[in-house]
């Protein structure tokens, strides 16, 4: 199939997930991750009408965004803080956030240009050490601390689960982080303000929408292993 039945069969299958689940599919945001592709193939995503986008680094974010500034960026890879600079102002959303030195940061950054920044708190849960992000016993104290930086805002929470080819196999993650993005949902954070739920990607979105994903961020569903 070409991009346009890929996008119309994972627009589908959001729509289904969601109904499953008793939500509407509009509560649910598509963000292509359009990190394997080059500019052609996203003129061509946008005219099948997606407007949001993702990236995983911060030199390619910037550079198709200033290509397509109409469209929605987000940067949803691992952060390096050198790398600050070439994303805020671009991205609109930032998922990975994963640490208290990228928060302060994103801040300083934010200060410089004058304009809020807003950023999703990646939350570890799948105990494997290679994957980023703050643990769940962290959580409270990290959105304490966000009152200290008057330039970020959180806007959310965000997981990755293995990767695996049985998407059921995500499903514990996602109930428990959605579980958890409750609990902070119903409390009172400054500069904090908990509507986003990023979780999901191509192989598991659908149990991510059944579990309370608002976010996902689909590749190679819509893309194949489409290269360059």
């Amino acid at each position: 199939m070409g991009i346009a039945e890929n996008i119309a069969q994972v627009r589908l299958k959001i729509a289904r997930a969601a109904r499953r689940s008793g939500r509407d599919p509009r509560e649910i945001t598509l963000v292509a991750v359009s990190k394997t592709v080059g500019l052609e193939t996203v003129a061509e995503a946008m005219a099948q009408g997606l407007t949001h986008f993702g990236e995983n680094r911060a030199h390619e974010l910037k550079w198709k965004q200033e290509h397509f500034p109409d469209a929605f960026w987000h940067m949803i890879g691992r952060l390096q803080t050198n790398k600050v600079k070439q994303v805020v102002g671009s991205a609109v959303l930032i998922h990975s956030l994963d640490r208290w030195s990228l928060a302060e940061e994103m801040n300083k950054r934010g200060s410089l240009l004058n304009t809020p920044v807003s950023a999703l708190l990646q939350v570890s849960l799948a105990g494997e050490k290679q994957k980023a992000g703050v643990l769940a016993s962290d959580i409270d104290q990290f959105l304490q601390s966000v009152g200290q930086l008057q330039w970020l805002r959180i806007e959310g929470l965000m997981t990755m689960a293995p990767l695996s080819e049985d998407s059921e196999k995500s499903r514990p993650i996602f109930k428990e982080l959605c579980a958890i993005y409750r609990c902070y949902k119903r409390k009172t954070y400054q500069n904090v303000d908990m509507r986003h739920l990023s979780m999901g990607m191509s192989q598991d979105f659908e149990v991510a929408i059944e579990e309370g994903a608002t976010i996902v961020r689909v590749g190679t569903a819509l893309f194949g292993e489409h290269k360059r």
